[in-house]
């Protein structure tokens, strides 16, 4: 049985790797790209792939959001996260808003093919890279994963990225008070006091 595949990421030459090295195994065929947010949304309508290979960093709404919106609007989907990010706190945010897999672009090829594959049949898969990242991670102290909602990640994510309110509003379709008030919900969770002490806390955690 042939495997669908809907590519997302914004960089052309990028997606025909990515085409190749997925065509290159005969079960898998890619049946559509998309190079952002609403191409993605708009392509998955019409193909309803039975992958989509989405990257994290994508222009305008990340590809975590993205990943939420396709899961809302089709909870059947099954998106894999293929990312330049090797950090354990992506890796976590990805799976919670619904992705069944995550590989990092710095595993070898093979991997994706193994992933796609794996993914296609409802099975989790995660590059062992990452999987080394998580486990390391949640031994830690400081799992802002499990502290923070889906949303307080993605705001802290933001405004860690030097986004002002306005900028994040727009990039999550929510107002600029709704963005100051789950800044307030994130302080008081992580015990910070200041915009400063949150940002430390921030990169601490490999948020960035």
């Amino acid at each position: 049985m042939q495997i669908s595949v809907l590519l997302v990421d914004d960089h052309a030459v990028v997606r025909e790797g990515y085409r190749r090295l997925l065509e290159s195994d005969g079960h898998v065929r890619v049946v559509g790209e998309a190079s952002n947010s609403a191409e993605a949304l708009s392509r998955d309508r019409d193909l309803a792939a039975d992958v989509i290979v989405l990257d994290i960093a994508l222009p305008g709404v990340s590809g975590i959001e993205t990943l939420r919106r396709l899961v809302a609007r089709r909870p059947a989907a099954r998106v894999l996260m293929f990312s330049m990010y090797q950090d354990a706190i992506y890796a976590s945010r990805a799976l919670k808003a619904g992705a069944l897999g995550y590989v990092s672009k710095s595993s070898a090829p093979e991997l994706l093919v193994e992933a796609v594959r794996a993914v296609a049949d409802g099975r989790h898969y995660v590059s062992p890279d990452v999987h080394q990242a998580m486990t390391a991670f949640l031994s830690g102290t400081r799992d802002l994963a499990h502290l923070l909602s889906s949303r307080e990640y993605e705001v802290l994510r933001l405004l860690t990225s030097g986004c002002g309110m306005n900028e994040i509003g727009e990039q999550l379709g929510i107002s600029a008070k709704t963005v100051a008030n789950l800044q307030s919900s994130i302080k008081q969770k992580l015990g910070a006091t200041t915009a400063l002490q949150l940002m430390v806390i921030a990169r601490q955690a490999g948020v960035s």
